[in-house]
């Protein structure tokens, strides 16, 4: 039996959703192992003096659990 788990994170960056999406999975795979899948949730940015000035991506994050 395989189980899995899904946590929530949002990724920011100033170049796009993509690389916020990058980034979030990126930097949890530091510490979360068998990460095999993402579901992005809502996409939103950040809008400053009239311009994007950032981009923000909900995701879950879904992995297999140690020993599962």
């Amino acid at each position: 039996m395989t189980v899995q788990k899904v946590v929530e994170l949002v990724g920011e960056s100033p170049n796009g959703w993509k690389d916020a999406i990058e980034q979030a999975v990126v930097k949890a795979s530091e510490t979360i192992h068998n990460i095999n899948g993402v579901e992005i949730k809502n996409l939103s940015a950040v809008v400053r003096d009239g311009k994007v000035a950032g981009y923000k991506a909900d995701l879950h994050l879904s992995f297999k659990v140690d020993g599962s």
